[in-house]
């Protein structure tokens, strides 16, 4: 029974550990659209 105990508190820490590099890499994506979502930055002119 110690086996299963040890197998599961192992995959509880990756878990948490494979969430919290996803949460992230969320974030990361999140803040890379907002930069990129400058209305300055984009061309205004009408010939494009």
């Amino acid at each position: 029974m110690e086996f299963f105990t040890q197998a599961i508190e192992t995959l509880k820490a990756l878990v948490m550990a494979l969430g919290a590099g996803l949460g992230v890499w969320g974030i990361i994506n999140l803040l890379e659209g907002y930069r990129n979502n400058n209305a300055g930055a984009k061309s205004q002119s009408r010939f494009d």
